[in-house]
């Protein structure tokens, strides 16, 4: 297989620049080939990879594993063997974020000097969490081979569109789907295979019917087997879809086409796109219809149709939001700055690794503001962990190394660097000495200037700097005194007296600092509440919130929070589970911690506990600061957390608030925070009693105007999926400007009215089918398992008048092509401000198993038909139909509108498919599944406000409101064209 040479375009040059150090590399030669020399050289480095290699696999103990690596036939991933993943033993070319050739991984740090030679030692970083795999080779020239075929097939994806991107993964996952079909390995696939592949795929067609594809698909001479282009016509014929054929019917006057004339209509009426002309549609045509005899007369066809609708111009996501697209001149207060708390940390607080990879990650996946806890360390050489706890160490030179090389890869908008310091003055003058030395011009702000001196620089003016953040001296301090002493009470994030594990001094008996960092553990966890919400073991932590505060009804968590990601966050938070299952029994303490009634109580008594083992008498902390650390400390001085109710005497500070703290003001003082984070910088911080490095809700710290809400990253749930969304909305730069209302005058975001007389969104979604939909990534029969029950549930999180769910009925034994076709409706009151969450679920009886989801802001959504992919997920889709109005008046989210927008089947329902018929009065046993079931029945209230995640008890919030005038949905389909020939779909709460 000979590799497709590109021309000499754009792209090609910028993939021989991605090539131009390997190659040379490889070659050994002084002078790189020209590029149509290269093309031998690199067809060479895919056929050894192909061919496979013997390597050994690092792990960071004294043994590696052998392991024989190959690139498969497609090219699209590495594969390895023996292994007991089997198929699922593979990394994808999508997922490599860098090939780095020696030993610079943190893994390989870990060995002696001397223990490999580093010309056969290579690193692949990959994954969402930057994992690093890696390999020893048997010789220089097969590890070079290896980085060099990497790097050329890494530097082709990262040339393509995104249309291009799309239907390669698609051609793949066709491939694999029809390899891992073929059990025999023959290369075909019999009626058996494809019968249980469609099982697999969440398919239910009656045999007849598949038996009857089956042999119009099977036209070669092998009669009663399909290859791999006939089982391509076969899913063709399979996938077709009834929704779009029915679409493109209604702009086509019937037509088993679209001719430019319609599509031009279609565009502009359902997709509300603006100048659209005929020569545009004819341009679409032409990129998007497979069949050459519809292509030269002009139309589109419904395999055209599909390939534009699912195409990423029929992506929800607005494409121009995959850039920069908001106002970069604004002072720095004026935006969300996307934040990392503890950022070297790769699990839970108190055992993890520390690696420096962790802050390569974080800034190339947009993060603007990273961590770094500093101590010092042996050799007068300061390093970086979670002092007095067993985290391992790294030094602080390597970190300020990592963030200069990765800071502005992705972007050139500002870093900020935030410096915990616990060093003595002669390690701050060697920490201040690499700042210096590495970041260098970086640092420099001279050229920085603002015509307001008193308000903060923008981003823009701010490009390719490194903000530092930390403590500064006084001003009343001698300019020729090289220390002075400073407070120590603004120190955020540390760890409790009661918590810290023997001073930190983990050199005496390790085993003894373990069993006291257990029972530490042990003791935290019961005193703090730390509750187990879904998973018997696993255990993420409450916050104390009131209780009964007027105004504030309470409800309990919901269990979807952590397993809505349906990932693990890593072998870190395995640890912290096999730590909380081997705590040792011992007797409870007298109890220190009252059952907080409010969260001054909660930090009353928190305070209380700490003072207490401390004496009665609470001296002033202050620690010595150097001259040199803190001359690089300009517009990002740290600060106590201070009474919201002053005024702000400079904006060029940054204050700190734990979780619970701020929530606190957020309740208790909500204009007045606002206002105070219009002048300056906050930063919000988990809780230290989020061991397990578990994650608030980053929103009602957004509501409040806070700019820097950090997250544990390596954490992956659903905090971090809402925070990806937020900043996603600009280009993922790490920077979104806050809505007008929150950088100027007086707001309440607490309100039930926070714009009075402004209009409001009233945003109409019809969820109208499903694609491809798989089963549980932790069904216990794999995909041998029962056909999947989907629903989708429809979340908006924003300000607490906004927020709100809403469901679609459960469909029975479908999740290749399920149909809902029901209309979900939610009022908006700030959209700038609000996130969509789509997830799918399947339904059980007592139950729900989490499927996939996608998270976007409001302001990224797309008009019209779009398909909303599941994060994560190649083909994974629900395709939906949205509407955006303006609503004026004061309105509240009305249950009336139930009696118009029912999502069960009743009559006066829009989803025609259930019109006319009577609701059959439930049995004895329905009422009884619907109470035990999680998913809720059809007559329990989806209205949810507040925020879940952060208030305790168990109240629900829904309540009546009167009927809303509501306007119609966008023309196109009527709901009766769409409804599907099928038994009536169920309540997720009830099974038929």
């Amino acid at each position: 297989m000979s590799i497709p040479w590109p021309s000499t375009s754009s792209r090609m040059k910028r993939t021989v620049a991605c090539l131009a150090e390997a190659l040379l590399w490889v070659s050994g030669s002084v002078a790189v080939s020209p590029w149509w020399q290269l093309g031998p050289l690199v067809e060479r480095c895919m056929s050894a990879m192909q061919a496979g290699t013997q390597m050994v696999k690092l792990r960071g103990g004294s043994k590696g594993l052998a392991r024989f690596y190959f690139l498969d036939e497609h090219r699209s991933c590495i594969r390895w063997r023996p292994s007991r993943k089997n198929e699922k033993a593979k990394i994808s070319i999508d997922s490599i974020q860098e090939v780095s050739e020696g030993q610079l991984s943190e893994i390989f740090q870990r060995y002696p000097d001397g223990s490999f030679d580093p010309n056969c030692c290579f690193s692949i970083y990959h994954g969402s969490q930057r994992q690093s795999l890696d390999l020893v080779s048997s010789n220089g020239n097969e590890a070079r081979t290896w980085v060099t075929g990497l790097r050329y097939l890494m530097a082709g994806i990262s040339d393509e569109d995104s249309l291009a991107r799309r239907q390669r993964t698609r051609d793949q996952w066709l491939k694999q789907t029809f390899d891992e079909a073929d059990k025999n390995g023959d290369g075909s696939l019999s009626i058996g295979e494809v019968l249980q592949l469609l099982h697999k795929l969440n398919v239910n067609l009656p045999r007849q019917r598949v038996k009857q594809m089956f042999k119009e698909a099977d036209t070669d001479d092998h009669q009663g087997t399909l290859g791999f282009e006939e089982f391509c016509a076969f899913y063709k014929m399979m996938s077709t879809r009834r929704d779009l054929y029915l679409l493109m019917l209604t702009y086509s006057n019937h037509k088993d086409h679209l001719d430019a004339a319609d599509l031009q209509r279609f565009l502009e009426v359902e997709q509300k796109m603006t100048s659209v002309t005929l020569e545009s549609c004819q341009d679409i045509i032409e990129q998007f219809e497979p069949c050459p005899d519809n292509k030269s007369k002009g139309v589109l066809g419904i395999d055209g149709f599909t390939n534009y609708t699912r195409s990423p111009a029929g992506d929800i996501f607005n494409p121009e939001h995959h850039r920069v697209n908001q106002d970069m001149t604004r002072p720095l207060s004026h935006y969300f700055i996307t934040s990392s708390h503890n950022t070297y940390l790769m699990g839970d607080q108190l055992m993890s690794q520390s690696r420096v990879d962790m802050y390569a990650w974080v800034l190339q996946a947009g993060c603007r503001c990273v961590e770094v806890d500093c101590w010092d360390g042996p050799d007068g050489e300061p390093i970086v962990h979670h002092g007095y706890t067993l985290t391992s160490k790294i030094l602080f030179k390597d970190v300020i190394e990592t963030i200069n090389k990765y800071a502005f890869i992705k972007n050139e908008y500002p870093v900020i660097l935030s410096i915990e310091n616990h060093c003595s003055v002669v390690q701050q003058k060697k920490m201040a000495q690499y700042l210096t030395d590495i970041l260098g011009d970086k640092l420099d702000l001279t050229s920085v200037s603002s015509e307001d001196a008193t308000m903060l620089p923008s981003p823009q003016m701010l490009k390719g700097k490194i903000l530092v953040k930390g403590k500064k001296l006084p001003a009343n301090i001698s300019e020729d005194a090289e220390e002075g002493e400073v407070s120590d009470e603004d120190s955020a994030d540390e760890i409790d007296e009661d918590y810290k594990l023997l001073n930190g001094d983990a050199s005496t008996n390790r085993k003894r600092v373990e069993n006291i960092a257990k029972r530490k553990l042990d003791s935290l966890i019961k005193e703090s509440k730390i509750r187990d919400c879904e998973d018997p073991s696993d255990f993420t932590v409450s916050t104390l919130l009131p209780s009964g505060r007027p105004g504030h009804k309470a409800e309990s968590r919901k269990a979807e929070e952590d397993t809505e990601s349906g990932e693990d966050v890593g072998a870190s938070r395995q640890n912290s589970r096999l730590l909380v299952s081997s705590f040792s029994k011992r007797k409870k303490k007298s109890s220190r911690l009252k059952k907080a009634a409010s969260v001054e109580e909660a930090d009353e008594d928190l305070d209380s506990q700490g003072s207490q083992s401390r004496g009665t008498t609470r001296q002033k902390k202050t620690m010595q600061l150097s001259r040199a650390l803190s001359d690089l400390v300009k517009y990002t001085k740290s600060v106590g957390t201070h009474d919201v109710d002053s005024e702000v005497v400079s904006s060029w500070q940054v204050s700190s608030f734990s979780e619970a703290k701020a929530q606190q003001i957020l309740q208790q003082k909500p204009v007045q925070y606002l206002r105070f984070n219009q002048h300056q910088l906050s930063r919000i911080y988990p809780s230290s009693y989020r061991v397990d490095s578990s994650n608030y809700n980053p929103q009602p710290f957004w509501n409040a105007g806070c700019q820097m809400v950090a997250l544990n990253y390596q954490s992956e749930g659903r905090m971090l999926q809402l925070n990806r969304a937020k900043f996603s909305a600009n280009g993922n730069c790490g920077y979104v400007l806050k809505p007008q209302c929150m950088c100027q005058g007086v707001f309440n975001p607490n309100s039930e009215d926070p714009l009075p007389g402004q209009l409001k969104k009233q945003l109409v979604l019809r969820i109208i089918s499903g694609q491809q939909l798989p089963k549980p990534r932790d069904s216990m029969l794999g995909d041998r398992g029962e056909i999947i029950d989907p629903f989708v549930e429809v979340e908006v999180i924003g300000l607490p008048v906004d927020c709100s769910k809403e469901q679609t009925r459960v469909v029975d034994d479908n999740g290749f092509n399920p149909m809902w076709e029901e209309t979900l409706v939610f009022m908006v009151h700030m959209p700038e401000i609000a996130l969509v969450r789509f997830l799918v679920w399947d339904h059980d009886p007592i139950g729900r198993d989490f499927i996939g989801q996608r998270t976007l802001a409001f302001s990224s959504m797309m008009p019209g038909y779009r398909h909303v992919y599941l994060e994560g997920m190649e083909e994974a889709s629900i395709f939906v139909h949205v509407a955006i109005s303006d609503v004026s008046g004061k309105v509240k989210q009305a249950l009336g509108l139930k009696g118009l927008f029912l999502r069960g089947p009743k009559p006066g329902s829009l989803d025609s498919h259930a019109a006319g018929r009577p609701q059959p009065r439930p049995s004895v046993s329905q009422r009884l599944l619907r109470r035990t079931a999680s998913a809720p029945a059809k007559s329990q209230k989806p209205g949810h406000k507040a925020f879940p995640e952060l208030v305790l008890g168990t109240q629900d919030m829904g309540s009546e409101g009167e009927a809303l005038d509501v306007a119609p949905p966008s023309p196109g389909l009527a709901p009766e064209a769409l409804a599907r020939e099928e038994p009536g779909g169920r309540s997720p709460g009830v099974r038929n």
